[in-house]
């Protein structure tokens, strides 16, 4: 293997060191805050809705302003957007610090709270997703994506873990750890120079131009199919919501074993983040894209049916790891396809497609265990995804065919 494509090779540009350190750190803080929440949420109301309303809080301004902020990334320096979008998220573990201290009764300044989390993380998503590629060579930009994705695995597996532990010395304590993160991952963003400036001649915000980036993504067959396939694979099979379900009433195993079954998918995608940094797909992309979503769709299934929890350990193992190779391909093609005057448009209908498919699939999996039972709807939402996944080979026969990643569109 060439020293160009060697597992850590993207570490070598420090631009790219520099975000992705920022980035472990800022999402390990955000994983903090999140189960602090949750927990004290829980705690002060003891209604189950409030937690459901931190989530809904959070997803209604991304909603809105995601398109908005697409337009901001093409339009300014990426840079400074993730920096601020930081320091916001920082100044809101800085109010749930000063909630905590004076002694927070009422949940409603929580939810606001969130909602101002909700809008630094729209403008953080186009620009975060499109400013990788401003950092490394054009033959590193795939080890950067494996690198970036495994870190952020890591976090995620890192982060609740943490949270945990930390309150139990109270949720203040939490607060001003996750606000000490988050400002030295604005000061690390602030340290990247990058060659890219922002738009000379800015237009003007209207419909048009918010747009864009759909119609870009409509234009390009490999990029709608490869965007849309995620939307539906996640949205069908989304058995991962009924893992407390799952942990009592089927395998009969108490909340540490609960934790371990909500860690494997994220084991099973850092692994497999970190074999594509060694060894990056390089030819059949599409059928590897397309075999990512099947191995994700068949290991639903298993779970589905397992009574054995080795086995749903495993299954949701390689849940993980078919997710994980379809979401390094799609990162891929999205930015290799896109020129860099559109990225953040384009990056806002993907971060649009990635938002509706996690919060639908929730839902659709919730309402499909009512109407089925808790088996049968996870076995019908894998096999769903089988059946996504035959049907966009026959309707994308582009992004089935591709060998090759394109060339960096600049």
């Amino acid at each position: 293997m060439s020293q160009s494509l060697s597992g850590f090779g993207a570490l070598r540009h420090r631009n790219f060191t520099l975000y992705l350190s920022a980035r472990l750190l800022a999402t390990i803080a955000v994983q903090m805050q999140t189960v602090a929440v949750g927990w004290q949420i829980y705690a002060l109301s003891g209604d189950v809705m409030d937690l459901g309303l931190v989530g809904l809080s959070q997803f209604a301004p991304f909603a809105v302003l995601i398109l908005i902020a697409g337009q901001a990334a093409d339009q300014w320096d990426r840079r400074w957007i993730i920096t601020l979008c930081f320091v916001v998220e920082m100044l809101c573990g800085v109010l749930l610090l000063g909630f905590s201290l004076s002694g927070l009764e009422a949940v409603w300044p929580v939810f606001a709270v969130m909602a101002l989390y909700g809008s630094a993380r729209a403008f953080m998503m186009p620009a975060s997703q499109a400013i990788v590629i401003n950092l490394v060579p054009a033959e590193r930009f795939g080890n950067a994506v494996a690198l970036s994705s495994s870190t952020y695995h890591v976090a995620v597996i890192l982060g609740p873990t943490l949270g945990g532990l930390l309150y139990l010395a109270g949720p203040q304590t939490v607060y001003a750890i996750v606000a000490g993160l988050l400002g030295l991952s604005a000061l690390l963003v602030l340290l990247i120079r990058t060659d890219r400036k922002a738009a000379a001649g800015r237009e003007p915000m209207s419909w048009h131009t918010l747009l864009e980036g759909l119609r870009f993504v409509r234009a390009k067959p490999i990029v709608l199919g490869a965007i849309s396939l995620d939307l539906f694979a996640v949205l069908f099979g989304g058995a991962v919501a009924l893992l407390p379900v799952y942990a009592r009433d089927i395998l009969h195993i108490g909340p540490h074993g609960l934790g371990l079954l909500r860690t494997a998918p994220a084991v099973g995608a850092a692994l497999t983040a970190v074999v594509l940094a060694w060894w990056p797909i390089s030819r059949r992309v599409g059928r590897w894209m397309f075999g990512g979503v099947a191995l994700f769709g068949a290991a639903t299934v298993v779970f589905g049916l397992s009574h054995n929890f080795y086995l749903s350990l495993l299954a949701l193992f390689l849940i993980g790891a078919g997710d994980m190779v379809s979401v390094y391909i799609r990162h891929m093609l999205v930015q290799l396809e896109t020129p860099d005057a559109i990225r953040g448009r384009v990056s806002a209908v993907n971060s649009v497609f990635i938002g509706a498919s996690n919060e639908l699939g929730e839902f659709e999996s919730g309402l499909t265990a009512a109407w089925f039972g808790l088996v049968p709807a996870v076995v019908i939402g894998g096999g769903a995804t089988l059946a996504i996944t035959l049907l966009w080979i026959w309707l994308f026969p582009p992004l089935r065919r591709i060998d090759r990643f394109p060339h960096a569109q600049r």
